[in-house]
């Protein structure tokens, strides 16, 4: 159950908000580590940033709208066809992609 107001203010009062600060840097430098969080990347997240593009050129060799190309990275679309090939191709062989866009 959520504190009221009141408790909130009571419960702030006591606090030593510099004592805290300074026992999470100490924490911090010694290693301790509260939470790690790890963001799975999509497979055309992945070859994107293997070819060192950005949303912008990545979508244009691909032939597709950024907006398209951001539905595929955030998992609410799936490349299909070509598309999937040249990802493919982006993710074993970032260089050739690099060749075709210079």
């Amino acid at each position: 159950m959520p504190m009221t107001e009141k408790e909130l203010k009571e419960r702030d009062a006591k606090r030593d908000l510099g004592a805290e600060l300074l026992e999470s840097v100490v924490q911090m430098k010694s290693g301790h580590a509260g939470r790690i969080h790890k963001v799975e990347i999509s497979p055309v997240t992945a070859a994107r940033l293997k070819s060192g593009l950005s949303q912008a050129d990545f979508a244009r060799l691909l032939g597709v709208s950024i907006r398209t190309l951001q539905d595929w990275e955030q998992g609410r679309r799936q490349p299909s066809g070509a598309a999937r090939t040249l990802i493919t191709i982006a993710e074993r062989r970032p260089d050739v992609l690099k060749e075709i866009t210079l």
